[in-house]
């Protein structure tokens, strides 16, 4: 009798909602971003400053990287990431936005979805 074999591979899905207080601090801070990144081609630098100009979210979404955020974590390597940015309408009181509810459809570990700010 063979054991079943687990897969190597996790997806982890993470959802975060921020309220931007200042949107010309963000977007400040992604021309900065986008300025430093010796690595960007010119003309989709060109295209980055325009985006984040116009729009917050994507200037957060430029500021956002998941690489820094699993980069130090011991025995894994992140293989592939994508995300966005985009404005919502949120109401934390609605029923639609309780994270625990998802967690508890899903959860294999029993846990409880307590925040784990680091």
């Amino acid at each position: 009798m063979s054991t079943p074999e687990t897969s190597r591979f996790v997806r982890l899905r993470v959802e975060l909602v921020l309220e931007v207080g200042d949107e010309d601090a963000v977007t400040g801070a992604a021309l900065r971003r986008i300025t430093d990144d010796g690595d960007m081609p010119d003309a989709e630098r060109v295209h980055a400053r325009r985006a984040v100009t116009e729009d917050a979210a994507e200037a957060l979404a430029y500021l956002v990287d998941p690489f820094a955020l699993v980069g130090e974590v011991p025995g894994v390597e992140l293989l592939q990431a994508s995300w966005s940015g985009e404005r919502i309408d949120y109401d934390p009181d609605s029923p639609e936005w309780d994270l625990d509810e998802e967690d508890d459809e899903g959860s294999c570990d029993g846990d409880d979805g307590a925040d784990r700010a680091g």
